[in-house]
């Protein structure tokens, strides 16, 4: 699979590691990524050459969110068939019938640390974190919000969601948002021991088991698919939050 936002390789051992490859934007995701991911993801859940799926991050942050500097020029997701939205991608990843590793290195924000929810595991350097900021620019995470309540809880989200704060690894790892943090030159092998760990399991009964466990999990997935979550990325507040990001000032909505 060739593309332009991603690389995708699968290792003799059947590992796939789906890379974003933005790392001049933060590996801050467009729709052409979405588009991307939900494509490579959805054809290495399928392929029966692969084991593992693992998600990382070029250069120097994991992902950094959404890409703000092309937003106000994409069309919505919907306005064409051929493109997926953010919750598609993520039900896909939470849905995929293979073990899920995620690798955290810098930034996981917005949906970047969704990602991360999505993903059976998580490593994360012990100087990564994660955020979910969208209210600070002015808009609600409606997309990522349900899987980042799976994932961490309602109380956590709500601390987190609504504040927008930083999420250090260590907080991380406590609020069950990260498995596991090291130093950045442990990642490697930390990884190798988990994988192997996950190449032990036979591939069917891990798919039977990852299906048969999500019913347990709230919301559930059906739930999540079923419920509207648009939002108009123009009104008054999220047109100030994006101008203030881009200006690097506090929006008008903080009082000095």
């Amino acid at each position: 699979m060739t593309f332009q936002t991603i690389a995708v390789d699968v290792s003799a051992r059947r590992i796939a590691t789906v890379l974003l490859n933005r790392p001049e934007r933060g590996n801050a995701f467009d729709q052409i990524m979405l588009d991307e991911l939900g494509k490579a993801l959805a054809t290495l859940g399928v392929d029966p050459g692969v084991r593992i799926v693992v998600l990382r991050g070029s250069g120097r942050h994991f992902c950094t969110g959404a890409d703000l500097t092309t937003r106000a020029a994409e069309p919505p997701a919907h306005a064409a068939s051929t493109h997926v939205s953010l919750r598609d991608v993520l039900a896909g990843l939470e849905a995929l019938p293979k073990p899920t590793l995620a690798v955290i290195h810098g930034a996981a924000v917005g949906g970047g640390a969704a990602f991360a929810a999505c993903c059976d595991v998580v490593i994360a350097t012990d100087s990564a974190f994660f955020s979910i900021p969208e209210v600070r620019i002015g808009m609600p995470p409606l997309g990522v919000a349900p899987f980042l309540v799976r994932a961490i809880g309602h109380r956590n989200f709500r601390r987190y969601g609504l504040s927008g704060e930083r999420i250090a690894a260590a907080e991380a790892l406590r609020l069950g948002l990260a498995h596991q943090i090291c130093a950045a030159d442990a990642l490697g092998e930390v990884f190798e021991g988990i994988a192997d760990a996950l190449l032990h399991g036979a591939p069917g009964a891990i798919g039977t088991l990852k299906s048969a466990a999500a019913q347990y999990a709230s919301p559930t997935l059906s739930s999540i698919m079923a419920t509207p979550t648009a939002h108009d990325p123009k009104t008054a507040e999220a047109l100030e939050g994006i101008a203030s990001f881009r200006e690097k000032r506090k929006p008008s909505w903080y009082p000095q």
